[in-house]
């Protein structure tokens, strides 16, 4: 098989949604030159969006919260439901944008604001194939701490932090004050290896799917409260 086969059977398969021409075609000339995407659509709003996710079968949408018709957030809320495979990294104008939780909230496996560079793109695109959440851990808690107001509310559907194990729940708030694996590991003096098995038990008894909606859990929840440490 040669290594052009190779390229287009594992290429990432990504559909760009934005409202403004100039940005669609800006995210795809960073992409479309690197073989490790193969950029299969452009939308102009949420709802062409879904359309064409249903059409085109991408493994990530690059979506922008703000657009007409259908915006980011509902249309995200929509794949999650109707395309679970496919996976959203939510671009906003704005760091602190509340549209950003609410797109973590309705399934979005990650946030960028859109002026980042084009090799974090590339490398948030690769993270969110990957099943992870591509939000940096400082910038997501400063979001939900701005825009979770009221942190003790009742248990989020599908959460079980009752079963949660002390460790797993100290691992869990870990994850909330802005720590990757390596800084959990650490800060517990446990292996690397160890955090991620706590973390798959974390995601499953709380009933999130990536550390993204982990902290928004934690949030909810009381575990960490807004203006604690990020």
């Amino acid at each position: 098989m040669t290594a052009d086969r190779v390229e287009s059977r594992t290429a990432i398969r990504v559909l760009i949604a934005d409202d403004q021409p100039l940005v669609r075609r800006g995210l795809a000339l960073i992409l479309a030159p690197d073989p490790v995407f193969e950029v299969v659509g452009e939308a102009a709003n949420g709802a062409e969006a879904v359309e064409l996710a249903h059409a085109l079968r991408p493994d990530v949408v690059i979506m922008d919260i703000r657009m007409p018709v259908l915006d980011g957030v509902a249309a995200t809320a929509r794949l999650a439901g109707e395309l679970p495979g496919c996976r959203v990294l939510a671009l906003s104008t704005f760091d602190m944008d509340e549209y950003v939780v609410a797109a973590l909230r309705a399934g979005a496996c990650g946030f960028l604001p859109k002026d980042i560079s084009p090799e974090d793109l590339t490398a948030a695109v690769q993270v969110v194939h990957t099943g992870e959440a591509a939000v940096a851990p400082r910038l997501l808690t400063r979001l939900i701490s701005a825009y979770v107001r009221t942190p003790h509310r009742p248990e989020p559907p599908g959460a079980h932090t009752g079963d949660l194990t002390p460790r797993e729940t100290e691992v869990w708030r870990l994850i909330a004050t802005g720590l990757d694996n390596t800084q959990i590991a650490g800060a517990m003096d446990i292996s690397a290896s160890t955090v991620k098995n706590h973390i798959t038990g974390v995601f499953a008894k709380l009933g999130v799917r990536d550390r993204a909606q982990a902290v928004i859990a934690a949030y909810e929840t009381g575990l960490v409260e807004p203006g604690g440490r990020s």
